[in-house]
């Protein structure tokens, strides 16, 4: 299912374990017969005459999004994007990129992990909570059940690839009434690709492996298929609808800097970011706390040389201006760092990091001899030294093949800050079952003041204020 680079791509904040990057493309070339799909952001209300309009310009249109002003539209002809621009009531308009999952750069290599046992069904008595040291470090052992396991009125909405919502850990939980897909041809929110699931289980899972709140409800937004794409107006609108749904939480374990490079226009001003920043405007006024994955490209996101340096070398092309994560840097989220199972003062060697950051979450890593080996040369082969038991151990689709740990059905061992982001929005809807009168400016501040303060004293660029601690914030 791999895409390679084409002429633009998006980092992935997906597993390092599983979809260690994500690649966006523009849709064919303008030249091309082939309809190509663009992304509109108009200055207010979508026109009444919308279509009219649409269909003047050579276009057809395929998603609105009238809360927000933002159109999807499909053309065949090469004069489509002129045209539309030059209507005044356009602020932004663009082709539109698609995200791609990519496969993962350092596969288990035939190495499956057989000392974990197959579950048994029907033992109630058979766990693997000992497995999951992320889970315990953000729950002090889990003793933070003790006080509120969150509730079912409390909803978290995961955008990302669907759920198995029959998995024995989930189903209690899992709201398939109410979840939704967003992926053209598709009928419903079944997850056939795994993320979804495996981050599903770190909020809310109860069973064999637990999330942080097991009593939480989670509910899915679909906007990746099994090995397709995502086109950009999907993700912006399941945030609109889960928004309108009344969550309390969005979990968005997508996204990176690569994804604004070459996009944004000397202004800034790309119909991909105005997009973005309107549905997390939206959805704060709604009281949604939307909580993003930071990326896995290990890069400072303060320091655009840092960035353009990387590109160059990893891609072969020039960015010129600005480029930003989004959504990691979109105003208003709150944006995670990975930490890891074995340091207080490294987080994990993939995770990005910089000023942006408020809390990090356990999103696991390859253990501390590759984690040594990485940072001394980050080009190197060191698969042989991977340890995936300090890795995140959650739930996986029960009727997909099984990955990484090569015999175990149901579960899966991945790292990422896809893994990190999940803790925190656990934590934040428990926080929001506690205190339901809390805005997401208060959510974000909890989460800031509890978290256990980690690498240099106060805040700081790795950890932002610390790792996130349910605990804490039910105590203090």
């Amino acid at each position: 299912m791999k895409k390679k680079l084409a002429v633009l791509s998006m980092c992935s904040a997906l597993s390092f374990s599983l979809f260690s990057s994500i690649i966006a493309q523009p849709a064919s070339a303008e030249e091309s017969s082939s309809p190509v799909h663009y992304l509109l952001t108009y200055k207010g209300k979508v026109p009444s005459n919308l279509s009219a309009e649409i269909e003047q310009a050579g276009g057809s249109v395929e998603r609105v999004v009238e809360e927000i002003g933002v159109v999807e539209a499909k053309s065949a002809s090469p004069d489509f994007l002129a045209k539309v621009k030059a209507d005044t009531n356009i602020q932004a308009a663009d082709k539109e990129l698609e995200v791609y999952l990519e496969d993962d750069p350092n596969p288990a290599d035939g190495q499956p992990i057989t000392s974990i046992p197959q579950p048994d069904w029907n033992n109630p008595n058979q766990n693997y909570h000992d497995l999951q040291w992320d889970i315990k470090r953000v729950t002090n052992d889990f003793k933070s059940y003790g006080i509120n396991k969150g509730n079912h009125d409390t909803v978290v909405g995961i955008i990302d690839t669907g759920m198995d919502f029959n998995h024995p850990d989930l189903k209690a939980n899992a709201d398939l009434a109410g979840s939704k897909t967003f992926v053209p041809g598709t009928k419903d929110a079944w997850d056939q690709n795994g993320h979804g699931t495996h981050v599903a289980g770190s909020i809310a899972g109860n069973g064999k492996v637990y999330g942080v709140g097991p009593n939480l409800t989670v509910r899915s937004y679909r906007v990746f298929g099994a090995t397709g794409g995502a086109q950009q107006s999907w993700i912006t609108d399941a945030i609109v609808s889960a928004a309108n749904d009344g969550v309390e939480v969005i979990n968005m374990s997508l996204g990176g800097w690569r994804w604004m490079a070459n996009n944004l226009g000397e202004k800034g001003d790309s119909a991909s970011m105005v997009a973005y920043h309107r549905a997390m405007q939206y959805a704060a006024k709604k009281g949604v706390t939307v909580v993003v994955s930071s990326g896995n490209d290990s890069r400072n996101l303060n320091d655009i040389h840092d960035m353009q340096t990387y590109w160059k070398e990893t891609y072969g092309l020039d960015i010129k201006g600005p480029s930003r994560v989004a959504p990691a840097q979109v105003p208003g989220v709150v944006t995670v760092s990975s930490s890891n199972k074995w340091s207080n003062d490294k987080i994990a060697f993939y995770s990005n990091y910089g000023s942006v950051i408020d809390v990090a979450g356990p999103g696991g890593d390859n253990g501390p001899a590759y984690d040594a080996l990485y940072r001394q040369d980050p080009k190197g082969d060191y698969l042989n030294k991977r340890d995936f038991m300090y890795r995140a151990f959650s739930t996986w689709p029960t009727y997909l093949a099984p990955y990484v740990t090569g015999h175990l059905k149901g579960y899966a061992l991945l790292h990422g800050t896809s893994m990190a982001a999940p803790k925190v929005a656990g934590i934040a809807a428990v926080i929001k079952s506690q205190h339901p009168e809390y805005s997401p400016a208060q959510v974000q501040a909890k989460l800031r003041q509890t978290a256990v303060d980690l690498g240099n004293v106060g805040q700081d660029p790795l950890f932002g204020s610390g790792e996130a601690n349910i605990y804490n914030a039910l105590t203090k």
